[in-house]
């Protein structure tokens, strides 16, 4: 498919599309015509892009930990499977999630205080 379908298909600008070439995130191949070609796995493999820079990840930290590449040459330091993963993997999920729920913690505070806000402005005054 060309980066126009796979940007309708994902939802992701061709923009981006060419900016995660450029990170080594995604790759396609280029036709006689000079037009980028991607294969059946670069739908799932934008979307898997986009979930986890949902998640707060640079493209260096996908690059690194989620696509298990060596950054200085790009080559594969493990196989994409359920039974290995990257030697730096576990530390780094167990950072993230660390993160997450700090985050999570000052939006429960937050919540709570602006619950107290509401409440008290939503008394009738007393004379």
């Amino acid at each position: 498919m060309n980066i126009g379908e796979l940007a309708r298909q994902t939802g992701v600008s061709i923009r981006s599309l060419r900016y995660y070439e450029t990170k080594q995130l995604l790759s396609s191949q280029r036709g006689e015509n000079g037009y980028r070609s991607y294969d059946s796995t670069a739908i799932e493999r934008v979307r898997t892009i986009q979930f986890y820079l949902d998640l707060g990840l640079t493209t260096k930290e996908i690059f690194d930990v989620v696509f298990c590449r060596n950054p200085e040459e790009g080559e594969v330091l493990c196989e994409e499977t359920v039974s290995s993963h990257c030697p730096n993997e576990v530390g780094f999920y167990q950072e993230k999630l660390a993160e997450i729920e700090s985050q999570i913690a000052s939006l429960e505070k937050a919540k709570k205080y602006l619950e107290q806000r509401l409440e008290r402005a939503q008394q009738p005054l007393s004379r």
